[in-house]
Formats: C-alpha cells, sequence, structure tokens
C-alpha cells in the first residue's frame, strides 16, 4: 500500500450485469483495508504489539523473533519466523565508523509473490507479460545511524517540553520536564545523556536561571553530572526538583546559559553554543485535564498522518570498534518505549490499583551521621511518579568520651612474682596473668590500653605528681636517657571477655629485675566505642590520644 489518505471511504454498489473490473476488486480490498488501519491508528496506536525481541547471536549477528506491530498508519507488520541476519548485511548499515549506536527499525512493505502469465496484456503486447498473482504484506529491517528526536515521538510531544543541549555524532544531551504543571507542585526535571560505548567519560555541570520555580534540595540551582567509572552504559539518567509557582495562569521559565554550562568528555572541553529554553504553563485545572483536551482537539490529519513516515525503532545497537572491524556489545530492546498494551491487560492493571497507591502519599527515609559539631540538615525529594516522599536527615555524631573510657590500677609486689598465689600467678619462670579484672563498661567489645606507671615515695611528688610517669609500649626504648624509668622491662597483653565484660593483663619479664622498686604499678584503660564495636586494631595516633586523655584527667 502506498503512502495515501484512508479516508473518506468509498465503498462498492454491486448490482445485476455489472462488469467487474481490476479497479472495483481493487477499490473492494482498499475500502476494507482503509478503515482497518484507520481504526487501528486511532484506536491502539502504533508499536509492537508482541515479540519482536532482539537479540544478539555473536558479535556481529544478530536475531529479531518472530512479533505483530502496528505501524503509524496503523498497518500490521508481522515477522512470521525469527530471522538472522549480520549487522553489516542489513540495509543502512555503514562500515566507515564503527563506534558508534545504531537503531534497527522495521517497517511495512509489500512484496509481488507468485507471478503468472497475463493473458489480457499479451493481447496487445507481442512481447510475453507477466504479473505478480498475490501481494505478501511482508516487513523491511533497516538500520538508522541518528538516533530520532525525542520530540517526534506522538505522546512526548503531548506530555512532555524537551529541550536539547548538547548533540554530536556521538553525545546528546536532552532536558525534559512536564508540558504542564500545577500551582506549587513539585516538579521533577530529568537530565538525560546519551553516548556511544567508546566515548570518554562525560562530565556535565551548570547552573539554570528559574523564572517562577523554585529550585530544590541543598545544592540550589546547580547540576552536577559525573559518568561512574565502567560503568558500560550507554544512556544516565539524572533528576532534580523545583517548584512550580503559586499562581495559576503564568508562564515559568527554566533556561541553562551556555556560558554558565561546562561540558567535558574526556580530558576535552566542549563549548555550549546552544541556550536551552523551558517554558512551562501552570494550570489552574488538573494537568491530566489539559493533557486530554490537547489529544481531543488533536486535527484528524495530526493524529493520522503527523507520524506517516515513521518507523518503529525495535533495538538501540551500542558497537565497539575493534581494530579495523566491530563488535556488537550491548542490544537495549525498543529503546523509546513503543509499545501496544492490550486492553484487557490495560483493564486489569486499573483494577489492580483502584484505591491503592495512587492517590495516596509514600516516604522513604534515610538518616547519615554528621560530625558532631555540624548542624543538623534535611534534604526533601519529591517524586511524583510515585506520590513518594524521600526524606534524608543528617544527624551530629554525639560527642561521648569519657562516658565509654574506664581506667584503673594494679599494684604488684616483685616479690610476688615467681611465687605462687599472690595476685599473680605462675605460668612459667617469666610469664604472668592476672585474674579476671572488671572494667565496668558492661558486656561487648571493649579495648584495654596497658602501661607500667612510675612512682616515686617522696613527699614532693606525692603532693605535686610532677614526676609521675605512665610509660605504653616498650619502657627500654628511653634507656641512656634521661627518662629511663626504674621498673622492670615488661611487656604487656591483654586477653577481653566481651559476653563477661572483664579482662587480663599478661606480664612477661624480658631480662633480670634489676630495680629499686619494689612495687609494679600497672595503669590500664578500658573503652568502648560508640556502636559498641572496637576494631581490633588500633592505630597509633588513637593510642597517643588516650594517653594525653589519661594524662589530663590525672592532673
Amino acid at each position: 500500500m502506498k503512502k495515501s489518505r484512508l479516508y473518506p471511504f468509498e465503498r462498492n454498489r454491486y448490482f445485476y450485469g455489472k462488469l467487474l473490473t481490476v479497479r472495483d476488486f481493487e477499490s473492494e480490498q482498499k475500502y476494507v483495508n482503509d478503515k482497518r488501519r484507520l481504526l487501528n491508528r486511532l484506536l491502539f496506536g502504533s508499536g509492537v504489539v508482541s515479540g519482536m525481541q532482539v537479540v544478539a547471536v555473536d558479535d556481529k549477528t544478530i536475531s529479531v523473533e518472530m512479533g505483530v506491530a502496528i505501524d503509524y498508519i496503523g498497518r500490521e507488520i508481522v515477522v512470521p519466523a525469527p530471522v538472522t541476519l549480520k549487522l553489516s548485511m542489513i540495509e543502512g548499515f555503514t562500515n566507515n565508523e564503527y563506534k558508534k549506536n545504531v537503531y534497527l527499525c522495521v517497517a511495512y512493505d509489500e512484496k509481488g509473490k507468485e507471478p503468472v502469465h497475463s493473458v489480457g496484456n499479451s493481447s496487445v503486447r507481442s512481447d510475453e507479460v507477466s504479473e505478480y498473482n498475490r501481494v505478501l504484506e511482508s516487513y523491511r529491517l533497516f538500520i538508522v545511524e541518528e538516533a530520532p528526536a525525542p520530540a517526534s515521538f506522538e505522546f512526548v510531544q503531548l506530555m512532555e517540553n524537551v529541550a536539547t543541549i548538547y548533540q554530536d555524532a556521538n553525545v546528546r544531551i536532552t532536558q525534559r520536564m512536564p508540558k504542564y504543571v500545577n500551582p506549587g507542585e513539585v516538579v521533577e526535571v530529568r537530565l538525560i545523556v546519551e553516548k556511544t560505548l567508546q566515548t570518554p567519560r562525560i562530565a556535565f555541570n551548570y547552573e539554570y536561571d528559574a523564572t517562577g520555580f523554585v529550585p530544590l534540595g541543598p545544592e540550589g540551582n546547580a547540576v552536577s553530572f559525573m559518568e561512574a567509572g565502567n560503568a558500560g552504559e550507554t544512556e544516565f539518567v539524572l533528576t532534580y526538583n523545583v517548584k512550580a509557582p503559586q499562581e495559576a495562569g503564568v508562564k515559568a521559565a527554566l533556561s541553562i546559559p551556555s556560558e554558565k554550562a561546562k561540558l567535558t568528555i574526556g580530558d576535552e572541553f566542549i563549548p555550549i553554543d546552544v541556550n536551552a529554553v523551558h517554558q512551562i504553563e501552570v494550570l489552574s485545572e488538573p494537568a491530566a485535564e489539559r493533557l486530554l483536551a490537547d489529544w481531543h482537539n488533536r486535527s484528524l490529519e495530526q493524529a493520522v498522518e503527523g507520524s506517516a513516515d515513521q518507523s518503529i525503532c525495535l533495538a538501540k545497537i551500542s558497537l565497539l570498534q575493534m581494530g579495523p572491524t566491530y563488535m556488537i556489545e550491548k542490544v537495549d530492546r525498543v529503546p523509546f518505549g513503543e509499545y501496544i498494551e492490550n486492553a484487557a491487560l490495560l483493564q486489569r492493571l486499573g483494577q489492580s490499583s483502584r484505591g491503592s497507591a495512587l492517590h495516596k502519599f509514600f516516604a522513604s527515609a534515610e538518616a547519615h551521621d554528621l560530625e558532631f559539631d555540624a548542624k543538623p540538615s534535611l534534604d526533601v525529594t519529591y517524586h511524583p511518579d510515585r506520590n513518594e516522599f524521600d526524606f534524608k536527615l543528617g544527624i551530629p555524631r554525639p560527642q561521648h568520651l569519657y562516658d565509654e573510657i574506664a581506667t584503673g590500677t594494679m599494684e604488684v609486689a616483685l616479690e610476688a612474682i615467681g611465687k605462687t598465689g599472690g595476685f599473680f600467678f605462675s605460668r612459667g619462670k617469666k610469664n604472668f596473668v592476672s585474674e579476671e579484672i572488671n572494667h565496668g563498661l558492661g558486656d561487648g567489645h571493649v579495648t584495654v590500653v596497658v602501661g607500667l606507671e612510675e612512682t616515686e615515695s617522696s613527699v614532693a611528688s606525692d603532693i605535686t605528681s610532677t614526676n609521675k610517669r605512665v610509660y605504653y609500649g616498650q619502657s627500654d626504648v628511653f634507656k641512656g636517657t634521661e627518662f629511663e624509668p626504674d621498673i622492670p622491662n615488661v611487656s604487656l597483653g591483654t586477653i577481653v571477655y566481651p559476653e563477661k565484660g572483664t579482662f587480663r593483663i599478661g606480664m612477661k619479664l624480658q631480662s633480670d629485675v634489676e630495680t629499686a622498686a619494689s612495687v609494679i604499678a600497672v595503669r590500664w584503660w578500658a573503652f568502648k566505642s560508640l556502636s559498641g564495636a572496637v576494631s581490633d586494631a588500633i592505630s597509633e595516633e588513637f593510642v597517643d590520644a588516650i594517653a594525653q586523655a589519661a594524662a589530663a584527667k590525672e592532673k
């Protein structure tokens, strides 16, 4: 069927003795076909009805499964059996550039079938004439290398306001908003970045100008997109929210001045030449009512022939360049959502949604920690597509320190070392383990830091405590200096019993005891993290901080 008007309708009128010619039989078929196709177009729309899945068979071959679709004039497209084709053999595929995305499309196509000898024509022509006895309503697969404009799709034109920010052979950046909003409505704005697989990483930052709209979120009117590393994706969507004006009957604007936009592809800075602008009408009536009014006010020409030449895109195929050739990396099916849903399915979906989520609000919440001296923060995001509020609450961490620390000392007379009984008991010649000590912090994981405390018996020392020292770690590192301790060279260790709230201290003499001191004083510190769990390994910096806190408390 050639492109022609599907209306007005004219059918044959039969009467006795009527001479039927080729024209009469053609008009009989055209009447039935055109009426059906017009109803297909207006009642069902266009797109894939069932099947037609596209899959990669190998690096260079795709398969299209059997299926049914309706094109933009209402003609049925039927793929009766799976078809497997080399990508390079499909119409429209060019071999001059492999680093790209290509789009596999299907269109209605009629082909002649069963050639037969034409008796009538042979009476007026001397040569033998053949005519096709059948017309096969078939299809045509072909490749296009440029993505269709978003606004070329009927429902995008009806419902969305689309602004193209940047476009070249490998990258397209668009921004989409609802075509109509209501006063005070929270509006979701979608930034869509499309690219080929081998295009370097993309970063895009800009500040938008809002006339009537109020930016929401902590970033204000700043938007920042950074492609994640090793994503392996060809399309990215970033959303942010703005609030519509409170007054109806006005137009609000959202624009991206080129001087406030910075696009980087790989290491190359790309200038933006276009000032993208959204002009959005603020309605007093519900936006759905205006959309329906726009739909009903379409002319028949717009409804039927506005997209007559448009084909149906079955797949976006992402190619990787491999030296002098290519390979298929990824296949995205029906990338522009050209589907037709069954009326019975839509009815059941409508029944399942009655009295459910569509008229209710939902909320999700997430809390995260802030520094203890920061101010609390609250970020609220509204998702109008699912009536959901997303709350993100930042709570400063409490600065608890001394409430989570216990300390104590343990004195051991040197004459008790090596003997049974006493506070320590022997497990070898120079190894000693204490009884269980209750740290008083309750059960759970704690970290115990142990040091040797040097004490002096002088009265001045007892009064001022200026000569009291606690040695953590190996005290023999101070040997030969003015800070050399008058205590034995001892290695210390601890065993913690989390379920009991107790611990033991172990000691090992590194050499024979040669000291004037008669008592070894062991200072211990036990501390518990705020979450109730402490890492097994404590950094030296943290141990130093505990030692400084201990010294401050001693004073």
